[in-house]
C-alpha cells in the first residue's frame, strides 16, 4: 500500500511502520496525511523503550496518535491476555472511545472491551474467559478487578505492552490520580516488569509534573510529543452584567440568559454555568424563552446528577449536529467526550482556572478554518453608597480580563505536588489486604510507599497510619499471631460495600422518577418533602411521593420550582499568577478591546477604585475597626495567611475575593502585621491544629487529629515567603 503524505508533504515514514490493517483503516477514513503529532508518536510508541506523553489541543488527533501504533502492536501480539489497557476518568469517555475505535478494531480483527459499571456482566465474563486486545476501563473498575480477581491479574494482563491514560491532566494531584498510580505500580509488581505508559492531555502546564503524574520516581524521562500548533483564530469577548441578588435565586436578573438566547439560538454551543443549581436555573429559563415564542427548545442541562440516558441523549444530539443544540453544563463536558462541532463557548462568571478555560475553549473552532469563539459573562453587584470596597473593585470583570491575557500568553497552571494523600493510602492498604487476604506491614510499605505511588510518606508516618487504622476507634485492620495484617471489623464492612472501589466521597442518593422514567439522582441532603416544587433536568416538577425504603422520589410536571441542593460544589483554586495578573490589569491603563461597553465601564470603575485607595503603593485599606488587606496571592497562600492572622488574639480575619478582611483596632492590627513581617514564617502544623474542619476525604473520619494535621499542613497550607509578603504590605508603616 502506498504511503500517505505527512503534513510536511514528504513521504510518511510513520504510516509505513503501521500494521497493514491499520493502514487500510486510515485509507478508508479518506485521510490524505497523518497529522504532525501522529507522525511523531508512531516510532517511539512502537519502540516500547520508554513512556510517552502526547500533548495537543482538543481535537488535535491525540487519540489516534496513541491508538494507531498501539493497535498495530496488539495485532501482532500472540500471547494470551490483554495487550493494551486504556484508562479514562469518565465512563462516557470510555463509551465514546469504544465507538470511535470500533471500526478500526473490527478491521484489525481485534477484541475491544469497554469495562465499567454500566457494562453488562456477560461482556465482562467473555473478556475474562478469553482476554485479548484492548480493555477500556476506569480506575474504580480496575481496582474492583484487582480486589475481586487478584489471582487472575497476572494471566489477564500477561501480554500487556501499553497503558494509555486519557485526560492525564484530570488525574494530576487528585485522589483518583494517586490511586491510579498505585494501581499501575501494583500491576507492574504482579507482572514483574514495567509496562509502557502513554499519557494523553490537552492542558499541561509543566511537563516535569506531568511526567511524575505518569510514573512516580521514573528513572528515565518520558518521550514528550508536544504539538501546540493552533492555527485557528480566537474570537473572545468579555461581557459585563450587573446582577442584583443571588444568581441561584429565581428572582435574580435574566439579562445573561436573554443575551445567550438571542445570540446562540439556531447553532450548537456550550455554556459553562458553574454550579449544578445555576445550570438548572439557566437551562429552565432558556427553555421557557423558547416556549414563549413558540419555538422548539434548544437548551438542555448537563451535569453529573442527571441520568446517564439524559446525558447521552444530549451528547448524541450535539454530535449528530442535525438540530441546533446548546448544552448548559458544569465541568462534565470539559473533558474529551466527542460532541462534534460547536460554534462557541460561553463561560458564566470569571474563569478561575486557565487550564480549565483552555480545555473548554478547545471545544470550539474545530470545523476547518472556523475560529474558536469564547464569551465570558462577568457578573457584578450594583454599587451603592454602602457597597463593600471589594465590590467596588469589580473583581469578576478584572479577573476575566486577566484570564484572557494569560490565555493569549499560553500560560497554564502548574499542579501542586508533594501531597501525602493519607485517605487514599488508607484505602490502598485495605485494598491490598482484601486482594491478598492479608499482608505484612513491611511488604505493604515497600509496595505502596518505598517503591509505589506514596513516596512522600516515610516509614515512620506509615507506621503511625497503620497503628491508627488498627486502633480501637478505627478497627480497620488487625494483626494476626504471625504478624500479618488482616481486615478488622469495620475494614471488612467497608471493603465489602459496593462503593469501596472509589476513593472519592459518595453520599446516599435518591433516584428521581417521573412516570417511571429516571431523571437522575439527588443527594439525601437535599431534604425534599412531598408537594415541594423543584427544577431538575431543565424542567419544573412537583414532588408527588418519596419512598424512603426504595430511595425513590417521584415527581410530576409542574409550573413552579427551585433547584434542589447538590453536594460537591467546591470552587476551583485560583493561582498566584492569575491574581498577580489582576494586579497588573488594575495598575495599567491598557484598553481591553475584547470587552463590551459594560465590561469596559466595570473595568474602568475597578481601576478607579484601585487608584483611589492607592493600592498601587499600599496593600492595606484601613477603616475604624477593620481593614482590607491585599496580599495579591492565590487561594492557597491567601488562605494560609488568613489562618495565620487568626492565631493572634483580637483579630478576626476572613477572605473576601482577593482581599482579606481583618476586624481589629487599626493600631493593634498594624502592630501585629509588623510583628509577623519581622518574624519567622508560621509553623504549618501549629496552624493546622487550630483549623477545626479537617475531615474532607473519604477515609479522613478514621484518621487521628495528628495525622489530619500533618496532612493539612503538608497538602494545603503554604507558608512560603509570607513574612516578606506581609513586610511589603506594611512598607509605609514600618
Amino acid at each position: 500500500m502506498n504511503s500517505l503524505n505527512s503534513d510536511s508533504n514528504s513521504a510518511s515514514t510513520a504510516f509505513d511502520q503501521l500494521n497493514p490493517a491499520v493502514q487500510k483503516w486510515i485509507w478508508k477514513q479518506g485521510w490524505g496525511s497523518l497529522r504532525a503529532i501522529q507522525e511523531k508518536a508512531v516510532a517511539p510508541i512502537l519502540a516500547k523503550q520508554r513512556d510517552v506523553i502526547i500533548a495537543a489541543a482538543t481535537a488535535g488527533g491525540k487519540t489516534e496518535a496513541a491508538f494507531l501504533p498501539v493497535i498495530s502492536n496488539c495485532i501482532e501480539q500472540s500471547k494470551a491476555g490483554f495487550s493494551a489497557l486504556y484508562i479514562s476518568p469518565l465512563k462516557a469517555l470510555i463509551n465514546d472511545q469504544a465507538r470511535r475505535m470500533e471500526s478500526l478494531c473490527e478491521l484489525a480483527e481485534l477484541d475491544m472491551t469497554p469495562w465499567h459499571g454500566d457494562i453488562s456482566a456477560s461482556v465482562k465474563n467473555k473478556a475474562l474467559r478469553m482476554p485479548r486486545g484492548l480493555v477500556l476501563i476506569t480506575p474504580e473498575s480496575l481496582e474492583a478487578m484487582f480486589v475481586r480477581r487478584g489471582s487472575q491479574v497476572a494471566s489477564l494482563f500477561g501480554a500487556l505492552d501499553y497503558v494509555i491514560i486519557d485526560e492525564l491532566h484530570a488525574f494530576i494531584g487528585t485522589e483518583r490520580g494517586i490511586q491510579l498510580l498505585s494501581l499501575l505500580s501494583r500491576l507492574e509488581r504482579v507482572l514483574k516488569r514495567p509496562v509502557v505508559r502513554i499519557g494523553l492531555s490537552a492542558t499541561l502546564g509543566d511537563m516535569n509534573i506531568a511526567a511524575q503524574a505518569l510514573r512516580t520516581g521514573a528513572k528515565t524521562p518520558p518521550e514528550i510529543i508536544f504539538d501546540d500548533a493552533d492555527s485557528s483564530e480566537l474570537l473572545v469577548q468579555v461581557r459585563g452584567y450587573e446582577i442584583d441578588g443571588d444568581t441561584k435565586s429565581e428572582n435574580s436578573s435574566w439579562a445573561v440568559e436573554s443575551h445567550l438566547f438571542n445570540i446562540l439560538r439556531g447553532e450548537s454551543n456550550l455554556i459553562f454555568a458553574g454550579s449544578r443549581q445555576r445550570v438548572e436555573i439557566m437551562a429552565d429559563r432558556l427553555r421557557r424563552m423558547c416556549e414563549d415564542i413558540g419555538a422548539p427548545n434548544e437548551f438542555f442541562p448537563h451535569h453529573g446528577n442527571l441520568s446517564k440516558e439524559l446525558r447521552e441523549d444530549l451528547e448524541k444530539r450535539l454530535k449528530d449536529g442535525k438540530l441546533p443544540t446548546s448544552a448548559v453544563a458544569t465541568t462534565t463536558l470539559e473533558l474529551g467526550v466527542d460532541i462534534g462541532d460547536v460554534v462557541s463557548v460561553a463561560q458564566i462568571g470569571a474563569p478561575h482556572s486557565i487550564a480549565g478555560l483552555r480545555q473548554r475553549l478547545g471545544r470550539s473552532g474545530r470545523r476547518g478554518d472556523a475560529p474558536s469563539v469564547l464569551r465570558i459573562y462577568a457578573e457584578e453587584q450594583p454599587l451603592t453608597a454602602k457597597s463593600p470596597f471589594p465590590d467596588q473593585l469589580r473583581q469578576d470583570t478584572v479577573m476575566s480580563v486577566a484570564a484572557v491575557r494569560l490565555l493569549v500568553e499560553k500560560w497554564c497552571e502548574v499542579p501542586h505536588g508533594g501531597a501525602l494523600h493519607l485517605s487514599t493510602l488508607t484505602h490502598q492498604v485495605l485494598a491490598l489486604i482484601k486482594q491478598y487476604g492479608g499482608m505484612g506491614a513491611p511488604t505493604l510499605y515497600r509496595q505502596l510507599c518505598a517503591e509505589g505511588a506514596f513516596r512522600n510518606v516515610d516509614e515512620a508516618l506509615f507506621v503511625r497510619l497503620l497503628r491508627q487504622m488498627g486502633s480501637e476507634e478505627a478497627r480497620l485492620i488487625e494483626q494476626a499471631d504471625d504478624g500479618a495484617l488482616l481486615l478488622g471489623e469495620i475494614g471488612e464492612r467497608i471493603a465489602d460495600h459496593y462503593d469501596f472501589y472509589a476513593v472519592f466521597q459518595t453520599t446516599e442518593e435518591y433516584r428521581l422518577e417521573s412516570a417511571g422514567r429516571t431523571l437522575g439522582q439527588l443527594s439525601a441532603t437535599s431534604m425534599l418533602v412531598p408537594e415541594q416544587y423543584i427544577i431538575f433536568a431543565g424542567r419544573r416538577w412537583q414532588v408527588e411521593d418519596i419512598d424512603a425504603d426504595a430511595k425513590v422520589v417521584r415527581v410530576i410536571p409542574a409550573a413552579g420550582g427551585t433547584p434542589p441542593s447538590f453536594d460537591g460544589m467546591g470552587g476551583e483554586e485560583i493561582s498566584d499568577r492569575l491574581v498577580e495578573k489582576m494586579r497588573t490589569v488594575y495598575q495599567d491603563t491598557a484598553p481591553a478591546p475584547f470587552c463590551d461597553t459594560s465590561a469596559k465601564q466595570y473595568l474602568e470603575e475597578g481601576r478607579k477604585a484601585f487608584a483611589s485607595a492607592n493600592l498601587g503603593k499600599t496593600s492595606i485599606l484601613t477603616r475604624e475597626n477593620e481593614a482590607y488587606l491585599f496580599p495579591w496571592l492565590g487561594t492557597r497562600r491567601q488562605t494560609t495567611l488568613c489562618h495565620w492572622l487568626n492565631t493572634y488574639d483580637g483579630i478576626k480575619a476572613e477572605c473576601e475575593g482577593i482581599a482579606i478582611r481583618a476586624s481589629a483596632p487599626q493600631n493593634e492590627l498594624l502592630q501585629i502585621l509588623l510583628k509577623m513581617a519581622n518574624g519567622q514564617p508560621p509553623d504549618p502544623m501549629s496552624l493546622a491544629k487550630k483549623i477545626k474542619m479537617k475531615v474532607e476525604q473519604k477515609y479522613h473520619e478514621y484518621l487521628s487529629d495528628d495525622l489530619l494535621d500533618e496532612e493539612l499542613a503538608r497538602d494545603w497550607l503554604d507558608t512560603e515567603g509570607l513574612p516578606e509578603i506581609v513586610g511589603r504590605m506594611t512598607g509605609p508603616y514600618s
